[in-house]
């Protein structure tokens, strides 16, 4: 979906930084929910882990992959990009919590019966460490806590390979129901 890579030789801006360029795609989002809209929730879960099923935009576009589902469990991964770069040189905070919301929604997704979907209502992040561009993959791993017919909760941790604490979350999201297709 998306590629970075360093500017030519000598491209530098106005300031005389280097500039770096990228290229992004993503899938069209309203072909992508009709789609889905025809699927079983193993379908969807299992299409995005392998591959078979684009991720959302806003999940690709800053390079999320879908590890692993089960019931009630959600593990998505992110390795470092430039791009995800605040002034300070760290992985902005914005990118740690779209992980977090993605993997969190997704874990009370599991759990969900056919037909109904879920909306974050309330995200809360607690940040412990920084990412830098040397953390390598972070995994985000998250656990429904309580999914009832109206609210559903849930936590999750984000950690590196050496299951290094970076930043942990809990969520409150609203179950709503998922139209069908037409």
């Amino acid at each position: 979906m998306t590629e970075e890579r360093q500017g030519g030789s000598g491209t530098t801006d106005s300031s005389g930084i280097a500039r770096r360029s990228r290229e992004v795609s993503w899938s069209d989002p309203q072909a992508l929910s009709e789609r889905v809209r025809q699927m079983s929730r193993e379908e969807v879960l299992q299409g995005l882990v392998r591959g078979n099923l684009p991720a959302p935009a806003a999940v690709g576009v800053l390079g999320i992959d879908f590890a692993a589902f089960e019931p009630g469990r959600a593990e998505c991964r992110l390795a470092p990009q430039e791009s995800h770069c605040n002034l300070m040189g760290i992985m902005h905070g914005g990118v740690v919590s779209t992980l977090a919301d993605t993997a969190l929604g997704c874990a009370i997704l599991t759990r969900l019966p056919e037909g109904m979907a879920q909306t974050t209502l309330e995200l809360k992040v607690n940040f412990v460490r920084a990412v830098t561009l040397e953390t390598g993959t972070l995994r985000c791993i998250a656990e429904a806590l309580h999914v009832g017919r109206r609210v559903a909760t849930a936590q999750a941790r984000v950690v590196d390979d050496a299951e290094r604490l970076y930043a942990h979350a809990t969520t409150t999201c609203l179950v709503i129901p998922h139209m069908p297709a037409d």
